[in-house]
């Protein structure tokens, strides 16, 4: 199958079903066993790379059409065929003449129409670009209502934090430290051929020059290295685990943070890691199982803990909170495309209750540490200083770090800052 017909069929579930990408990219591979890895590689560029790219691709496409094109099929292979052209290393006529041949049959009328758009938009290409370069929406490529909430919450950094989301973002490992180091595992790359940089606030952190598959890292199958962004990794040390603590972490899928709270500390009496999709909870498993790690894994409700909680509180919690998720667009840019204004103020209640829930088990003295991969306020700073103001016996200690933004409870990491991901902390001690 023409591989720029797999890539349109693929964005179409996006598009029209409301399917995240990854689950329509899996579900492509399991379809499709015969496509090869090259080809497999080229669709999931164009797939990211249309996501990523999809207000600016629609405006332009707009501007060639006299009505609005309403077959999605077809409207899919136009916008592969356009971004081929613009960002990809893939000759025009090329470009254009592989994706006419990628036209369903069973619409002949769609050849003759891609191929007229495809030369038309080659002919006026400078003035379209230019043009929309003059619309927020085009210009940064993310829906209105979000452009303007984040205008509104980082209004000198908007712009920059705009196209940051834009970007392709690095790969990052998180070194086991109880198998390895930094600094050893670097020279272990280095003798792969794999070059890779430390990260001076984050022991655990090597970011990678290039991507590569995780079957070319240096023994990963043996558990010494994990795929972890930065900003997430700093989550175990900000929690300042210690020997003999009972560890909560809730919504702890895919279970990045559950394991390196074990790798830095492997002498607690317990670590308990919730979430309440049980497929998820697999990936908690098979990710320990990999890494040799063990602990308590629970499918539950985290803002229902009387349905799992054994009633001993806690030294840590971590809570992971469900959010918008704005902050890893770069890695998951459909984002822009899933998500709707109406979403934060639901997930802003979610997060409330499960801060409430979680505060129950917490022991006296002890630390919750509060984390969001967003860069909204409404999911952050807000929502910790509406908990601080309601909850007498809470008191934030204040992260002192050379990485991030100070807020008025908490800490903003931005897209993009030391190339890390959005993420957001807040810590809290227990009176």
């Amino acid at each position: 199958m023409n591989s720029r017909l797999v890539a349109a069929k693929i964005l179409v579930q996006v598009f029209r079903d409301g399917q995240s990408l990854t689950a329509a990219l899996d579900h492509a591979w399991q379809a499709s066993e015969a496509i090869s890895p090259k080809d497999k590689a080229f669709v999931q560029a164009l797939c990211f790379g249309v996501c990523r790219q999809y207000h600016r691709l629609e405006f332009v496409l707009n501007q060639l059409l006299d009505k609005p094109l309403k077959d999605m099929d077809v409207k899919a292979l136009v916008l592969v065929g356009l971004y081929q052209i613009n960002y990809m290393r893939v000759k025009p006529h090329a470009a254009v003449s592989e994706t006419v041949l990628a036209a369903p049959r069973k619409k002949p009328w769609a050849k003759s129409l891609i191929n007229a758009l495809l030369r038309s938009y080659l002919r006026q290409q400078d003035e379209l670009e230019a043009k929309a370069d003059q619309v927020p929406v085009a210009k940064f490529s993310h829906p209105d209502w979000l452009i303007q909430q984040i205008q509104q919450d980082w209004p000198d950094q908007a712009d920059d934090l705009l196209l940051e989301n834009n970007q392709q973002p690095p790969m990052v490992l998180r070194v086991n430290a109880l198998k390895s180091s930094a600094d050893a595992y670097l020279q272990q790359l280095q003798d792969c051929g794999i070059a890779a940089s430390a990260v001076n606030f984050c022991p655990s952190a090597l970011v990678l020059e290039r991507p590569v598959a995780v079957e070319l890292l240096p023994e990963f199958n043996e558990g010494l290295v994990s795929v972890q962004d930065t900003a997430a990794q700093l989550a175990a040390f900000l929690l300042d685990v210690q020997p003999g603590q009972r560890v909560l972490d809730l919504c702890a899928a895919p279970g990045g943070k559950t394991a390196h709270i074990l790798e830095n500390q492997p002498a607690l009496s317990a670590l308990v890691a919730v979430d309440i999709d049980g497929q998820r909870v697999q990936r908690v498993a098979d990710n320990l199982q990999r890494l040799s790690l063990v602990a308590s894994l629970i499918t539950a409700d985290a803002t229902k803990p009387e349905q799992w909680w054994d009633g001993q509180p806690y030294d840590r919690i971590l809570l992971d909170a469900p959010c918008s998720a704005l902050g890893v667009i770069r890695r998951h840019p459909d984002i822009k495309l899933l998500r709707r204004a109406t979403d934060i103020d639901v997930l802003q209640d979610l997060q409330r209750q499960i801060l409430q829930a979680a505060w129950t088990m917490l022991a006296p003295g002890g630390i919750l540490l509060y984390a969001t991969c967003s860069v909204l306020k409404q999911e952050n700073a807000n929502q910790i200083k509406a908990f601080l103001s309601g909850q007498s016996d809470a008191t934030e200690i204040v992260i002192d770090a050379e990485w991030g933004l100070a807020q008025v409870c908490g800490r903003q990491i931005l897209t993009g800052e030391s190339a890390m991901d959005g993420f957001y902390y807040a810590k809290l001690r227990k009176q």
